[in-house]
C-alpha cells in the first residue's frame, strides 16, 4: 500500500499504541499462565494431562491461524481483523476468569489464543501501513519492545497476581485494557487499510 501523506501523527501514534499494547498482552498471558499453572491445578483438581493442554492450546491456536488471518487481514481490512482478535481476546479471557473446571478453561483458553492470531497476524502489516518507510523501523521496534516487556513482565506481575488475587486475576487484567484498545480503535482510527483488496482467499 502507498503512503497516503493525509495520515497525521494522531493516527500514526494510535495505531503505535493499540498494536504495542495487544501485542503486550499476548506474551504476557502466555508467560504468566504458565507461573499460575499448580495454583490453578488445585483450585480446580485438574489432573496433570488436562492442566498441560490450557498453555498448549492456546499456542496452537495462535499458530495455526495466523497465516490464514493475515491473508483474510489483507483482503478485508487489517484494523478489522485486529479489532476482532481484540474482542474475542477480551471475552475469552472473561470466561476464562470464571471458569468452574479445567476443561472449560482449556476451551477458553483455545478461543484466546484463536483471538490473539488475528492480532499478530495484521499488527505488523497495520503498522506498516501506517507509517512511511522511513519511520517504519522505529514504530516496529517499538513493536518488538512490547513483546519482550510481555514476556518480561510476564511471571513476575503475573505471578504476583495469581499468588495475591487467584489465578483468575491474570484473566481479568486483560479485560481493562481489552476495552481500551477497542475504544481507541473505534474512537481514533477511522480508516482501513486493505493489501489485496478484492482478491480471492486462497
Amino acid at each position: 500500500m502507498v503512503y497516503d501523506k493525509s495520515y497525521d501523527k494522531n493516527i500514526k501514534n494510535t495505531a503505535l499504541l493499540v498494536v504495542a499494547l495487544g501485542s503486550f498482552l499476548i506474551p504476557f498471558m502466555g508467560s504468566s499462565l504458565n507461573i499460575a499453572l499448580p495454583i490453578i491445578q488445585k483450585d480446580l483438581a485438574v489432573n496433570i494431562i488436562l492442566l498441560s493442554w490450557i498453555p498448549t492450546v492456546f499456542v496452537l491456536a495462535n499458530a495455526a491461524f495466523i497465516l490464514p488471518f493475515g491473508r483474510l487481514g489483507d483482503i478485508i481490512g487489517r484494523k478489522r481483523i485486529f479489532t476482532y482478535g481484540i474482542i474475542v481476546y477480551t471475552i475469552a479471557s472473561f470466561l476464562a476468569s470464571i471458569s468452574n473446571s479445567g476443561s472449560s478453561l482449556i476451551i477458553f483458553s483455545f478461543l484466546q489464543g484463536f483471538g490473539c492470531s488475528m492480532i499478530f497476524a495484521t499488527g505488523v502489516a497495520l503498522l506498516s501501513s501506517v507509517y512511511p518507510s522511513h519511520q517504519r523501523g522505529e514504530a516496529l521496534g517499538i513493536y518488538v519492545t512490547a513483546v519482550y516487556i510481555g514476556l518480561f513482565l510476564g511471571p513476575i506481575l503475573g505471578g504476583f497476581l495469581a499468588q495475591n488475587f487467584g489465578w483468575r486475576s491474570i484473566f481479568l487484567f486483560n479485560i481493562p485494557f481489552g476495552l481500551l484498545l477497542i475504544f481507541l480503535i473505534k474512537l481514533r482510527l477511522p480508516r482501513e487499510w486493505k493489501g489485496s483488496e478484492r482478491e480471492k482467499f486462497e
